[in-house]
C-alpha cells in the first residue's frame, strides 16, 4: 500500500504551495482518499500527476540560415 500524503506534503513534493495542492484534490484533478474529514493522497498519485503533466522538450533542427558573424 502506498504512503498517504497529507495537503502540506504533497505542496512540498510538487514545490508549490498548499492553496495548488487544495485546488487540485477541489478541481479532482489528483487523486485522494478521505480519511474522516481529513484528506489524504497517495504517494503514486502525486508520481502519476507529475508524469501525466510532464512536457518533453521540443527537438528543433537547425535551419542553416544562420551565419557566423
Amino acid at each position: 500500500m502506498d504512503r498517504l500524503l497529507n495537503v502540506r506534503e504533497v505542496a512540498e513534493r510538487l514545490g508549490t504551495g498548499v492553496r495548488f495542492a487544495r485546488r487540485l484534490i477541489e478541481e479532482r484533478r489528483i487523486t485522494f482518499v478521505k480519511v474522516g474529514r481529513h484528506v489524504r493522497i497517495p504517494e503514486s498519485a502525486v508520481e502519476a500527476y507529475v508524469t501525466a503533466n510532464t512536457v518533453q522538450p521540443v527537438v528543433l533542427r537547425p535551419t542553416g540560415l544562420r551565419r557566423a558573424a
